[in-house]
């Protein structure tokens, strides 16, 4: 994958939220490995399988199997190197994306 593809690839597998809430949760602590089942995204089993196949493809992160468990890691150093910054502004573009929204806010258009 050439430069332009890479980033191609990593830009459209952060533009899902939920993707966006694992890169933020992985860049907690990004030296550690994460079971993949223990993201609590409110998604079906073959959804959370997609987003992290596009997580994978992406470079984003690196997946390791054990037995019939799975885990994933945030391949820091190498996103460091590609994309300066990216995994300080994840964490805190993925907390206000998932903020959920109150019916009838103020920031809520009216409805016609």
């Amino acid at each position: 994958m050439n430069p332009r593809e890479a980033s191609a690839a990593a830009a459209a597998a952060l533009a899902d939220p939920h993707r966006r809430r694992v890169v933020a949760e992985l860049a907690v602590s990004p030296e550690d490995e994460r079971l993949c089942s223990t993201f609590d995204l409110p998604v079906s089993k073959s959804t959370r399988t997609h987003h992290w196949r596009v997580l994978r493809e992406a470079g984003l992160v690196q997946q390791r199997d054990a037995g019939n468990r799975l885990y994933m890691r945030l391949r820091k150093d190498e996103l460091q190197r590609r994309f300066p910054g990216l995994v300080e502004l994840v964490p805190a573009d993925a907390r206000s994306a998932l903020t959920p929204t109150v019916p009838g806010a103020v920031s809520d258009p009216p409805v016609a």
